[in-house]
């Protein structure tokens, strides 16, 4: 900034004014300094300034980076952040770097507010962090009174997977579950509430899955290896999805005429060409504006709340009428 003053003439405090766009300077001056900050390379040092303010203006997110729905959900983020003024920080989850490792970044470079996506953290752990910086959990619930949620409705996504499959004639109906994931146990009580309103209890099975490509493939295989092969799966996510649609393919198995298949989340894996994936959609853009919404509120002094979202199905190529009826 020195420099850029030395160069123009002006006073270090004018350059300043000029950086920051705030009243205080002709167009003229700040046409010629900003040319010249051009010029020699100058960037303004946003942590430096965030440093001498109250808040950061930081929104910081949490994110699976296995997660391709996650990377979906981040986009929208970052526009609803913007219309507020706000830039965001992405703290990523990896098999290498556990969530609590992801949080504790975000509290360091002084976010406003933590947006958790898919949190697997407890409620002591979530409490914990909300005592530093106030947290928003996304796509499930959070389990404290205090502390806000956005999420869609899984029970009902769930369900309306099933009404889908009834309504295309299937009656062995199977549910590859997300084991211990968030949502997971809503996705299941989900199923088999669907399940029970059709009155198909006895043809319906819920296997041991999770949220990766692996566990979906081995959910597949245990329900080939049963006694009775469903004619139609609902996979927990739509990664678990493209591991059962894998399996079926490696095992000759035609999809959908032979056995139809379900996703949950409609993430850009759904919407590739050579998978087209019959999914529960969530309104993303709304997600992310709610979620963006809770946080500040909660960041101005506001109580949390749930928010929940209705979804929708999204039919592919992966389902349809079963060759068996």
């Amino acid at each position: 900034m020195a420099d850029v003053a030395r160069i123009a003439g002006v006073s270090p405090a004018l350059v300043s004014i000029v950086m920051r766009g705030v009243p205080g300077a002709s167009d003229e001056t700040r046409h010629r300094v900003k040319a010249i900050a051009d010029r020699i390379g100058y960037v303004p040092d946003r942590r430096a300034q965030k440093l001498r303010q109250t808040q950061s203006r930081l929104l910081g997110v949490t994110f699976d980076l296995q997660q391709p729905f996650h990377g979906d959900l981040v986009e929208h983020v970052y526009a609803a952040a913007e219309r507020h003024g706000y830039d965001v920080m992405l703290s990523a989850v990896a098999p290498t770097r556990d969530e609590e490792s992801a949080v504790q970044a975000l509290v360091r470079e002084r976010c406003d507010v933590a947006l958790l996506l898919g949190s697997g953290l407890g409620t002591r752990e979530l409490t914990e962090i909300d005592a530093r910086i106030p947290v928003v959990a996304l796509l499930r619930s959070s389990g404290v009174d205090a502390i806000g949620s956005v999420r869609g409705d899984d029970v009902a996504g769930i369900g309306t997977a099933v009404d889908h499959l009834v309504q295309l004639g299937h009656r062995r109906i199977a549910h590859i579950d997300g084991a211990g994931a968030p949502g997971a146990e809503d996705r299941r009580q989900g199923f088999l509430a669907a399940i029970r309103r059709h009155g198909l209890d006895e043809h319906a099975r819920v296997v041991a899955g999770g949220m990766t490509e692996t566990e979906g493939a081995e959910g597949m295989r245990q329900l080939l290896a049963s006694g009775e092969v469903p004619t139609a799966v609902v996979a927990f996510n739509d990664n678990s999805a493209t591991g059962v649609l894998d399996h079926l393919l490696r095992r000759g198995i035609d999809v959908p005429d032979d056995i139809s298949v379900v996703g949950y989340d409609d993430s850009r894996l759904s919407r590739i060409a050579h998978i087209q994936l019959t999914s529960i959609s969530h309104d993303v853009a709304a997600v992310a504006d709610a979620a963006v919404d809770s946080g500040l509120a909660r960041l101005a002094g506001e109580q949390a709340e749930d928010v929940v979202l209705a979804p929708t199905l999204v039919r592919r190529r992966t389902t349809a009428v079963p060759r068996e009826r």
